[in-house]
């Protein structure tokens, strides 16, 4: 089948969809899946900007709400995982996956389902060590740290993935495994994008957890984004024992959504032909989930994994045949994924424009329903147990600040990993910095500026859809893929999420409420990403 996957697409859907529907009317091809690899802004109104973690200037409604009210459908089964620009209240309702709307369907935290027999998986958000051992403890209205800690990956999330024995097919992730770049063609790369230097002969670009899950997964492809810009990799896999067959992983980084940005990838991949055209629950993912139950963590307190060291008496949360089986006949074998999505929120409306509007944390239906179904803990209700338990306590401030201070790990308790690089130290014009000291950008407000009605026709340029090769395979540094060489010669920079104020406790705010989010400001440093045209040359 053919299978479509875009980079950052920061709210602009109908251009997404409307370079695939021109696909198919030049090269006749119709994509069976579309695939997204962050940053995919599924903001439904204006209580949703505030809840994106960038700059006030930067939040623009575009178009996802059209797709939330039912004005429009996607034309093709779209499946993504969250970035670090995301309206986190809204994937924060879906922490186990679930349908953000019509045929539009968020992989959670971490995730893993089936199409078409094909294994897709992906963990959402990006990496920064002193948030990593915490548990998920954020929920709207979010102050000035959460708004960005909450789009932090979590080693929970990692630790299941690890569970799993089964191959996979496509795993996705928003920032890049860590060290992937020494896998492709390495001088190409810097020659675009010269700042990437320093990470890369430290090898502290990237993703380290991600870089674990990709040598324990070997999924035969990785998707990334985050970095916008292009680059393919090969990855032979070492082998485990001499019985094992080799497996290699082909990977590809997208650049983002933007005219004249080579931004969407279509790939073959091998698939079931007698398997239906329904999105489907991965039946050892669902029992990892039930074995790692008792794992989950709603504070802020740092912890490490299970593991076999001698202090845990279970380190291995493996799925058995057994447990496998179980949940099969739990589910009479049908695994299609329900289309059970609901509105939970009001959606925008560009007559009645509401820029006062205030985030609250939701409860989705289709979370409180799987957990149901399987038997796992709602992570919102459980954050909200707990808000209740400590403002009734009237001591939860104080425990929050123990927990903060300690969150940066000790010598009891020490971080996996010791380095903070998810993406890069060096300046970048092409992204947005977020100053963890403040600045000159207020966070309590929005900018509400849908994008037209008539989108500009992008028939006349074609530089947006790249057709896969047989092979991504980039062997040395004299062997680039083709592909890159239209690749942006702007810099990118993913840093300014390192410091921030001390935590302090939000109260549950209801349904019928209006909350104060706390958020003061975010410094604005360049104002590329967000830009209406491209501006390379």
């Amino acid at each position: 089948m053919k299978v479509a996957v875009a980079g950052c697409c920061h709210g602009a859907l109908d251009k997404m969809y409307e370079t695939l529907e021109l696909l198919q009317r030049r090269h006749n091809v119709r994509p069976d899946l579309l695939l997204c690899c962050g940053d995919f802004q599924a903001v439904r109104n204006e209580a949703d900007l505030r809840c994106m973690a960038v700059p006030a200037k930067y939040r623009h409604m575009q178009t996802f709400y059209r797709y939330y009210s039912g004005e429009k459908k996607a034309p093709v089964l779209t499946v993504f995982i969250g970035g670090n620009h995301e309206a986190s209240n809204h994937l924060q309702e879906l922490p186990y996956g679930g349908w953000v709307a019509p045929n539009i369907y968020y992989l959670g935290y971490a995730g893993v389902v089936r199409f078409r027999g094909v294994r897709i998986g992906g963990i959402s958000g990006i990496f920064k060590s002193h948030d990593y051992r915490k548990g998920h403890f954020e929920c709207p209205p979010y102050n000035e740290q959460t708004i960005r800690s909450a789009y932090h990956v979590r080693n929970i999330e990692v630790f299941k993935l690890k569970q799993l024995k089964r191959p996979i097919d496509i795993f996705m992730s928003h920032d890049w495994p860590r060290s992937i770049y020494h896998y492709g063609n390495k001088k190409q790369l810097l020659k675009m994008k010269s700042f990437f230097r320093q990470e890369v002969e430290s090898n502290t670009l990237g993703s380290p957890a991600a870089s674990e899950l990709l040598q324990h997964l070997k999924p035969s492809y990785w998707f990334s984004a985050h970095l916008h810009v292009k680059f393919a990799a090969f990855m032979q896999h070492e082998t485990n024992s001499k019985e094992e067959l080799p497996k290699a992983t082909k990977f590809l980084a997208l650049d983002k959504c933007l005219p004249h940005r080579d931004f969407l990838q279509i790939i073959d991949v091998e698939h079931d032909p007698s398997a239906g055209d329904s999105l489907e629950y991965d039946a050892e993912w669902i029992a990892v989930l039930k074995a790692t139950n008792s794992l989950v963590n709603v504070t802020q307190s740092s912890w490490n994994m299970p593991e076999k060291n001698g202090l845990h008496a279970k380190w291995d949360y493996s799925a058995t045949e057994e447990a496998i089986k179980e949940v099969l006949e739990e589910l009479n074998h049908n695994l299609k994924i329900p289309c059970n999505f609901t509105l939970t929120a009001a959606c925008y409306d560009p007559s009645k424009p509401q820029k006062n509007m205030e985030p609250v944390h939701t409860i989705n239906p289709q979370t409180t329903e799987f957990c149901a179904q399987f038997g796992l803990t709602d992570i919102n209700d459980r954050i909200q147990q707990a808000k209740e338990e400590g403002s009734g306590r009237g001591d939860y401030e104080e425990e929050e600040e123990e927990e903060e201070m300690d969150s940066t790990g000790s010598a009891e308790e020490p971080s996996e990993y010791n380095t903070d690089n998810s993406g890069l130290s060096s300046f970048n014009p092409d992204e947005i910095m977020l100053d963890e000291e403040g600045g000159d950008e207020d966070l309590s407000t929005c900018s509400v500026d849908p994008s037209p009605d008539h989108p500009p026709d992008f028939s006349t340029s074609f530089s947006d859809i790249r057709i896969m090769p047989d092979s991504m395979a980039v062997s040395s540094d004299d062997a680039m893929d083709s592909n890159n060489e239209d690749l942006e010669k702007s810099g990118v920079s993913k840093q300014g999420e390192e410091k921030s104020s001390t935590e302090r406790p939000l109260k549950r705010i209801g349904a019928d409420e209006n909350g104060n989010s706390g958020i003061k400001k975010i410094k604005r440093r360049n104002q590329a990403i967000y830009a209406a045209e491209d501006e390379d040359k």
